[in-house]
């Protein structure tokens, strides 16, 4: 064994739990514990080696929409983080409705299945995936309203498959989203636009981002270098079955600038206008409206 590795048991025996903001449970080794259990150390390979994946779905007004698709995401970005999948998509689907039974029911919660390696392989660097663990926290998360935000491009852009996990919903990826929304912070922005690596737009920091123009939906192609979200694809859904003509193509900031009206797809909040684009202001457009309505009429209509 690596120096560095510890054991799994160890690393069990660390459960106690710090108070959360927001009412939390979460489900490890078997059992619900309330808040937020304490369960990495500084020998756990996640902690100094970063593998760890997640996913992130919403239950609110009695509906869990994509719930299955969620689950089976964690599972292929855990593979594809060189780790192994240890709950099938269906027990992760009855350990979230049974989690969220614990809940009043009143705020929006929060679904984030997890995946990380306890222990490294080769030299430590390399995840083994006989150490991976799962865990899954279920909390209170109020919804943003669609009252929208604004954007500007950012300096950082995303990275290819080719230097880093961009197939995989991993945690190594976000803090590259973190600097670039504390930059657009610094000038007095809400979010950033993020180009990928060949100059054309990818995502906003937090969320797919979506234009129109002239009644066309406009949406960046993906090209593997941002996640193509199972709300994004839900929304394409819904809006060419409305008959919208939606397309996937290469964009540049100009395109946005030049749009009649942008908004973002995303798990968090599903559908919000996005209200200014550099020196640009919109008005919530009424493609986003129809979005965020169709999506919610869709959710209903599934069960929980």
């Amino acid at each position: 064994m690596c120096p560095h590795e510890t054991t799994r048991e160890s690393a069990k025996d660390m459960t106690e739990s710090k108070p959360t903001k927001t009412k939390t449970w979460t489900y490890l080794d078997g059992d619900w514990i309330e808040g937020n259990p304490m369960i990495v150390g500084p020998q756990t390979h996640a902690m100094w080696m970063a593998s760890s994946v997640f996913d992130g779905a919403r239950w609110f007004e009695g509906v869990a929409p994509d719930l299955d698709l969620h689950a089976a995401r964690v599972n292929v970005s855990a593979v594809n983080l060189g780790m192994k999948a240890t709950m099938n998509a269906d027990e992760i689907l009855g350990i979230t409705k049974d989690g969220l039974k614990k809940f009043d029911g009143n705020t929006a919660v929060y679904i984030r299945p997890m995946y990380w390696a306890e222990d490294g392989g080769y030299m430590g660097v390399t995840a083994d995936p006989e150490s991976t663990r799962f865990l899954l926290s279920l909390y209170e998360s109020p919804m943003l309203p669609p009252s929208g935000f604004s954007v500007t491009q950012s300096p950082f852009r995303r990275p290819s498959l080719e230097t880093m996990p961009t197939n995989a919903k991993a945690g190594c990826l976000y803090p590259n989203n973190g600097r670039a929304i504390l930059e657009a912070r610094s000038r007095g922005f809400d979010n950033a636009l993020v180009l990928d690596m060949l100059g054309n737009v990818a995502e906003t920091g937090t969320s797919n981002v979506f234009m129109v123009k002239d009644g066309v939906v406009y949406t960046p192609v993906p090209n593997g270098s941002f996640l193509s979200g199972i709300t994004r694809m839900r929304n394409i859904t819904l809006l060419r079955e409305a008959g919208y003509e939606v397309v996937e193509k290469s964009l540049k900031v100009a395109d946005f600038v030049d749009a009649d009206e942008v908004f973002s797809t995303g798990n968090h909040s599903k559908v919000v206008p996005i209200v200014k684009v550099e020196d640009k202001n919109f008005q919530p457009g009424p493609v986003a409206k129809k979005a965020r309505e169709l999506y919610w009429e869709w959710a209903h209509s599934t069960t929980a």
